[in-house]
């Protein structure tokens, strides 16, 4: 208002309170028992001062911003927390209708089958004999991006699995990395501000890499194990069909006795695991934006069925009343050489989508879909979001009745006294729409009850190291370690994975513009490995800064192969696209030798030529499935070439040839070439290795990456 005449005590009122954080105040750090960081108003200091102050939307200040409120140091959040209710209901509707975080996605339907049944630990119906199934339906997406966003940037992807059961549907929303950012949910609107698009420039779109979300991380040494994740070739996954997926949270099975065990839930992708290079997923994200959603699709549409063998790791209180972290610690994961995982079914996805608007875009994930046997552990961070996700499909879809949306809507019964609301689908008969009542005593329909014997009934245990008489806003001791396990991570990766660990770190930390931020994070690293931290401050160009204290000393836990993609590939052409790249001239029988050898063994391949159309090869005409320009080296998994003298010679004018076998050679993949080629390879500068081979070669190195070739393609840190 730059006429102050016309300004009312409301108008300058309201402008005074929209403007927070404009005050000039004494902010005292402190470092509370879980290790988490405070940044509170000193005591001594102008509390007459409200701008300066943290309230929430109605005015009340706030005492603690980083804990919930809950039954105990271990316990419950409990309901009456109106400061996590009202940051959590606010955050949830910030964007209509789009999803905040997991907004682009990719969904199949699919079949869930148990094959070993389990009675032992848990009454949940689908794990009462083997080989009982039930339909599935799968969303994956990227966390950051919106939803025209891209399919690879470096990200946390999103692994939520619907399954339909006969007693109800049942939502295990997770992730492809088993630990997340923060341990409580009051810190996840901060979290999400923070990595989103900068509020006042509205970019970087679908990246990690910029100021406000390291100066998050700095401050929060909470996140760094998720972060290590992010920055190792975790972040960058190959395909959805080479992910693994994890429930994150400790959860908790229920038999019929009322005994529980805690679990962990874990995806295994059959195909194995498999990432991409940085220079491979920026270069993805420019040839094919939709790369994941249409592997998927076309995948399935080929019959080339993906599947995940689902497993658990089992523990009871004693085990995890033992252990150097809590298990209640979302930032924290459970060592498969500790407990192994124990397969005890299959997920295999079978059928796209009719539409994906309707289906992919409509399915709503509940944590709180759970069905009998299956209850929830006092996670703080699974805790908020048992309230979250509900609350958000109201903003996103429109209506309390999303539930009636067919993607959504169980394929068993159901019947209750819910009524009416927007875009109500159903029309209930009869008067009765309450209970207790006594209308079928005349006759009339007196809906349905419930039943102590089969309906849902929780574990009632919440004394396990906890005082459930304390509601307190703090954390356990328990949770202030926040180093171990990402050290424990890093080193457990080959050199070469840590090599693209570091390196991701120093290119995320090289768009930070703000240089205290980049120093505060090599403190913090110098907590997680010396020569880690020494390494990122060498590519920043920084002097290694003094180590951050931390609020819990680390301790060593050893290594995990489990943890290294590396340690784990599998080479094999099952699910697998090879690129074929001919000309004129080419020799027909051994491009058709080639292929029936890829299909033989569960491959694809991928027929590439300068033209498309019928293309005169020897002894007769062939097709392209793809333009050589159109279709670049990093959509393939490994390359093969084969060409006639003339021709190859003639692409060596080609910017796109030679680009084709750069790429390959730059990304670590097998190139499979005849002798026509070698003029192609000398042009690119390619070097013979392992993975540059003769044709008849092939078949014997298959398509696995040549990671000892790195380091004459690319300097890492």
């Amino acid at each position: 208002m730059s006429d102050t005449k016309q300004s009312t005590p409301s108008i300058q009122n309201s402008l005074h309170d929209h403007a927070p954080g404009s005050g000039k105040i004494e902010v005292k750090d402190r470092i509370a028992s879980g290790g988490e960081l405070h940044q509170d108003i000193a005591e001594h200091g102008d509390h007459k001062d409200g701008v300066a102050h943290l309230t929430d939307n109605f005015g009340h200040r706030i005492a603690d911003n980083e804990n919930s409120l809950k039954a105990g140091l271990r316990g419950p959040t409990l309901l009456e927390d109106f400061i996590l209710r009202e940051k959590i209901f606010h955050f949830d509707h910030e964007r209509i209708p789009e999803r905040i975080v997991h907004a682009r996605g990719s969904g199949a339907h699919g079949v869930f089958e148990c094959t070993k049944a389990i009675p032992e630990l848990t009454k949940a119906s689908i794990f009462q004999k083997e080989g009982t199934t039930c339909p599935v339906f799968v969303r994956f997406s990227t966390v950051t991006g919106g939803a025209g966003s891209v399919d690879t940037p470096r990200d946390v992807r999103g692994f939520a699995v619907k399954f339909y059961t006969e007693s109800g549907n049942w939502d295990l929303v997770g992730n492809d990395i088993p630990v997340f950012f923060i341990q409580d949910a009051i810190k996840f609107p901060d979290l999400v501000h923070s990595v989103k698009m900068e509020a006042d420039r509205g970019y970087p779109q679908a990246a990690s890499a910029h100021d406000t979300f390291w100066d998050f991380v700095s401050l929060m040494p909470e996140s760094l194990h998720t972060v290590m994740w992010a920055m190792s070739d975790r972040g960058i996954p190959r395909t959805f069909r080479n992910m693994e997926g994890f429930g994150v949270h400790t959860f908790r099975f229920v038999n019929e006795k009322g005994e529980g065990k805690f679990i962990k839930f874990h995806w295994k992708p059959v195909l194995g695991l498999e990432s991409t290079t940085w220079d491979e997923a920026v270069k993805i994200a420019g040839a094919n934006p939709d790369f994941h959603r249409q592997d998927l699709f076309e995948s399935i549409d080929q019959g080339n069925y993906p599947a995940w063998d689902f497993g658990v790791q089992v523990f009871d209180e004693a085990w995890a009343a033992k252990q150097p972290y809590d298990v209640l610690d979302a930032t924290k994961l459970i060592p498969e050489e500790e407990i192994p995982v124990e397969i005890i079914g299959r997920m295999t996805l079978n059928r796209n989508v009719d539409n994906f608007f309707a289906e992919t875009e409509q399915v709503a994930f509940l944590p709180t879909n759970v069905i009998p046997g299956i209850d929830f552990s006092n996670d703080p961070l699974l805790q908020g979001r048992l309230f979250s996700y509900l609350d958000t499909q109201k903003s996103r879809l429109g209506t309390t009745n999303f539930h009636q949306i067919p993607i959504n809507a169980p394929k068993c019964p159901f019947h209750n006294f819910q009524r009416d609301g927007m875009m109500q689908t159903l029309v209930p008969t009869g008067r009765a729409n309450y209970e207790p009542n006594s209308l079928a005593e005349a006759g009339e329909s007196g809906g349905p009850r419930a039943c102590p014997t089969t309906g849902y009934k929780t574990f009632e245990e919440n004394a396990e190291r906890n005082d459930p008489t304390e509601k307190v806003r703090a954390r356990a001791e328990s949770f202030a370690d926040h180093y171990s396990q990402p050290r424990m991570y890093y080193r457990s990766l080959t050199e070469n994975e840590q090599a693209h660990t570091a390196s991701a770190i120093v290119f995320e930390l090289s768009k930070v513009q703000i240089d205290h931020v980049r120093t505060r994070v090599v403190a913090q690293l110098r907590n997680v490995d010396e020569s880690l931290a020494k390494r990122v401050a060498d590519g920043l160009a920084i002097d290694l800064p003094e180590k951050a204290k931390a609020a819990k000393e680390p301790v060593d836990l050893g290594t995990s192969d489990a943890l290294s993609i590396q340690k784990q590939a599998k080479n094999t052409l099952k699910g697998r696209t090879i690129g074929i790249l001919f000309a004129e001239g080419s020799d027909l029988a051994e491009i058709k030798q080639f292929k029936m050898l890829i299909e033989s063994e569960g491959g694809t391949p991928v027929l590439v030529a300068p033209k498309v159309g019928g293309i005169p090869v020897k002894d007769g005409e062939l097709k392209a499935d793809a333009k050589l320009d159109g279709a670049p080296s990093v959509l393939f998994d490994g390359v093969i070439s084969i060409l006639a003298p003339e021709q190859a010679e003639k692409l060596t004018r080609n910017a796109a040839a030679i680009q084709w076998f750069m790429d390959a050679y730059a990304h670590c993949k097998t190139i499979a070439h005849c002798k026509g080629t070698q003029v192609l390879l000398d042009r690119a500068g390619i070097e013979k290795d392992d993975g540059v081979i003769a044709l008849e070669a092939f078949a014997k190195t298959g398509v696995k990456r040549h990671w000892a070739r790195e380091p004459k393609v690319r300097d890492l840190a």
